[in-house]
């Protein structure tokens, strides 16, 4: 009779291990070149975003202090800055001929014409109830918005006639006292009397908005539109002989990474 032996070929366990070791060892080796790449990859990620965002927040910034009454920027601190914002301008009527109102600084007036059509302005820039008047905005004493020296709300919806036409703004019952050298005056938004950007407590960066008068106290009780914010404002005191210039640094940070801008803004003191 024939003898048959069985053969069992395979991997020993010493050699499973040895297999699983070595393979341990050049994973570690790759993951150690592969570290930097990726560490680098997700760093330059974040700082594109953190980029982003300090850059649009800058740039909303800038936009809306250009939309400043004149001479009403101001920086109670650093870490403040608030102004009035305007939606339109436009130049009142001086002489009562013709059918025309003009606006009265000798005594108490309650309705002028503005010279021009409400209705051709864009939608978000037309005259509203509500809405309030600025004559001739110094930011100084007896001539500032802030204490509602130059300024009247709207008590009425703005009527037109004439051709061409002039617009008839209604307002309650107000003398200005002083008249603007170039017969202009500013609209301030009913829904925003005065417009704060202030860094919190919170680390956070606030854009707040009083819609009931023109007091503020800086409050960072607004929505949050830039977190881990570090701000540093300075505004140029008021002077009727030149521009504003309005300094903004803003640090943004996430995680060990940091980004600080630095914009200026130029805003016309021209009442």
């Amino acid at each position: 009779m024939r003898s048959f032996t069985r053969t069992h070929k395979g991997f020993t366990l010493i050699e499973l291990v040895m297999v699983i070791v070595i393979m341990g060892v050049i994973g570690s080796m790759v993951a150690v070149f592969m570290r930097g790449p990726i560490d680098a990859y997700f760093t330059s990620g974040r700082r594109a975003a953190l980029t982003d965002v300090a850059d649009t927040t800058v740039r909303r910034m800038a936009r809306d202090i250009r939309t400043a009454l004149p001479n009403s920027i101001r920086t109670p601190n650093n870490q403040c800055l608030e102004f009035i914002p305007t939606k339109t301008g436009g130049r009142y009527r001086t002489e009562d001929t013709g059918g025309g109102n003009n606006l009265d600084f000798a005594s108490a007036d309650t309705t002028f014409n503005m010279l021009g059509s409400n209705a051709a302005l864009p939608l978000e820039q037309r005259i509203n109830q509500g809405d309030v008047i600025a004559v001739y905005n110094l930011g100084i004493a007896g001539a500032t918005a802030y204490n509602s020296d130059n300024t009247s709300v709207v008590s009425a919806v703005p009527t037109e006639a004439g051709n061409p036409p002039e617009t008839q703004i209604p307002i309650t019952s107000k003398q200005f006292s002083l008249a603007s050298a170039s017969n202009r005056f500013q609209v301030i938004p009913a829904t925003e009397r005065v417009v704060a950007y202030v860094c919190g407590v919170d680390g956070n960066l606030h854009r707040t908005v009083n819609a009931v008068d023109f007091t503020s106290a800086c409050p960072s009780n607004g929505p949050v539109i830039a977190r881990n914010a570090v701000c540093n404002f300075a505004a140029s005191a008021v002077d009727l002989h030149r521009n504003s210039l309005v300094a903004i640094n803003l640090s943004l940070t996430e995680k060990d990474e940091a980004v600080v801008l630095q914009n200026e803004v130029h805003v016309s003191n021209t009442p």
